[in-house]
């Protein structure tokens, strides 16, 4: 089969989603299929757009970011006339794959409604908590966005939608065949609001000979040294770096924690660690590659996980997991996703978003490590999270939509 997947972003830059379509893409290809994706191009002057890849239909972008890390594809006719045209050469599509929930699933949804082709939506995102996160006026933008996606995509409601987050997404999965979500509490969330009647759950997961070379590594046996955490992903107010820096500097703990990724908020990040000046050392590593962050992972004594409500599955801690490195979790839906090898923040079905909550939770674990009863990982998840059988769960729904 051929698969064009779309995504809001070129799948080089930081982020889960981009992340588990590079991961999608190796894999599908492995088992025969050809993957097309359509992404912005990329605007970060020391990383070109793919590097001549020609897998990615680059479209013309903008930056929407002031460390240009993420750009903007206006969805319209420009666009997809420029996305037939690439489209034009190649193998004839089989199955359309939308990734995204702003531009790239309007231009994705335009593309297979044009075509006439059957087409998957995997919803990443909980937009109406990431626009709560970030946005000063988060009811407006909702309803900016509401009406947005009726003019880009028009004739979309069957019967009148509302102007909050989960009518966004129904707006958008009503042109789906199939909707995908990462995992069972974001796929019930998504039924029980109307947004699609049947959801698959779908993990993204974790390269299979990356896991393979991990789990072979030496990491029976803890290094001595003090505890060491890892915090990784995009530095964003959704994500809540900041409380939990400040958190570290609260609870006093002496360890070592390893702050991977980058985003807006990184110079916020290291102004507030020397003010404060926590009794932990705090090393801001910055990008890291895929394999050498999964080893950093697999060498440390916990992942911390601080979003709340944001995530639709908490991709890292499932890393940790299959690596065999216990998670600190704010988010009892992802705590109860994970099922164990975890330290909750609070209530493990209420969230705690207090910096004294996070606090003593650091504490814990670190009392924990040091005495060798810390939580430990269930070893099944290592082989549900393997990409290849995701990857063979996600062939099993493109056949399903498209009768192969």
């Amino acid at each position: 089969m051929h698969i064009v997947m779309f995504g809001d972003q070129h799948v080089e830059t930081l982020g889960g989603a981009q992340v588990s379509m590079r991961l999608q893409r190796d894999f599908l290809e492995r088992a025969g299929h050809t993957v097309t994706i359509v992404a912005p191009r990329m605007q970060v002057a020391d990383r070109p757009s793919g590097n001549g890849d020609p897998v990615y239909v680059d479209t013309p972008s903008i930056p929407i970011t002031p460390d240009r890390e993420y750009s903007l594809s206006w969805p319209g006719t420009r666009t997809d006339r420029f996305v037939d045209a690439a489209l034009e050469a190649r193998p004839p599509v089989d199955v359309v794959h939308v990734q995204a929930d702003f531009w790239g699933a309007f231009t994705g949804h335009r593309f297979a409604r044009r075509h006439g082709l059957p087409t998957v939506h995997t919803m990443h995102n909980r937009v109406d908590v990431g626009i709560a996160a970030t946005a000063p006026f988060p009811g407006l933008v909702l309803r900016a966005l509401n009406g947005w996606r009726r003019r880009a995509l028009p004739l979309s409601e069957a019967r009148p939608l509302g102007h909050d987050g989960w009518a966004y997404l129904q707006g958008l999965a009503a042109f789906a065949d199939a909707v995908t979500a990462p995992s069972s509490h974001f796929a019930s969330r998504l039924e029980a609001h109307g947004v699609f009647p049947h959801v698959d759950v779908i993990w993204n997961g974790i390269d299979d000979d990356v896991l393979d070379a991990a789990l072979a590594a030496d990491t029976a046996v803890r290094a001595p040294g003090r505890p060491r955490f890892v915090w990784l992903g995009r530095m964003s107010p959704e994500k809540r770096l900041l409380p939990f820096l400040e958190a570290v500097a609260e609870s006093r703990i002496r360890a070592d924690v390893e702050v991977i990724g980058g985003g807006g908020q990184e110079g916020a990040a290291r102004r507030l660690v020397e003010r404060l000046r926590p009794e932990a050392s705090i090393d801001f590593t910055g990008r890291l590659p895929y394999a050498e962050t999964l080893r950093r992972i697999a060498a440390a004594d916990a992942v911390v996980q601080t979003s709340i409500g944001f995530e639709t599955q908490g991709m890292t801690v499932f890393e940790a997991a299959s690596l065999g490195t216990p998670a600190i979790v704010c988010d009892p839906d992802i705590g109860q996703e994970l099922g164990s090898g975890y330290w909750p923040v609070g209530d493990d079905i209420i969230p705690d978003a207090t910096t004294h909550a996070l606090a003593h939770t650091l504490r814990r674990a670190v009392a924990e490590i040091a005495a060798g009863t810390g939580p430990r990982p269930d070893p099944a998840i290592a082989e549900r999270f393997r990409q290849s059988s995701r990857t063979a769960a996600m062939v099993e729904i493109y056949r399903r939509v498209s009768g192969a």
